[in-house]
């Protein structure tokens, strides 16, 4: 019987400190879930993502640093901020117009600047239409091949 009321208290015990500390959130301010947009796709190799970062290869001595950079990194607008307007748009949401819109910017852009175009997009939580999502993966694996096929030449 014991053993019941301890139980019992136990039970009790989580359930007051859960309202105690909802109470507190509310009193704080924080009742509201934070929104996440879905990030745009990142077409960059790993090698290419830790260049950029500045990451020195010792993850545990810099991915402190590389995270703290993350928000200070700033975005590179490549005559595009008329895209801005598509700031925590859903990917699937857009017009034919407005992926058009995409598609010029990306055809305008020189090939070399085109993987960073895509991160700009990213830092400026910019969602890449997903009807031109494939056909930005394989025009940028592309240039990525032939850039390795001349290098190695």
């Amino acid at each position: 019987m014991t053993s019941l009321y301890i139980f019992i208290g136990i039970i009790v015990f989580f359930g007051v400190a859960l309202i105690v500390s909802n109470h507190i959130q509310r009193k704080k301010g924080n009742t509201q879930e934070r929104e996440t947009a879905k990030p745009a796709i990142d077409v960059r190799t790993k090698q290419e993502k830790e260049r950029d970062s500045g990451c020195c290869g010792a993850h545990e001595v810099c991915e402190k640093d590389s995270l703290i950079a993350a928000f200070k990194e700033e975005p590179e607008y490549f005559d595009d901020e008329e895209l801005d307007r598509f700031h925590y748009r859903d990917s699937g949401s857009y017009s034919d117009n407005e992926v058009e819109e995409f598609r010029e910017v990306f055809y305008t852009i020189l090939d070399e600047e085109k993987p960073r175009w895509v991160r700009s997009l990213q830092l400026r939580e910019i969602a890449v239409p997903n009807q031109m999502k494939d056909e930005i993966l394989m025009i940028v694996n592309d240039l990525r091949e032939q850039k390795m096929h001349h290098s190695h030449a």
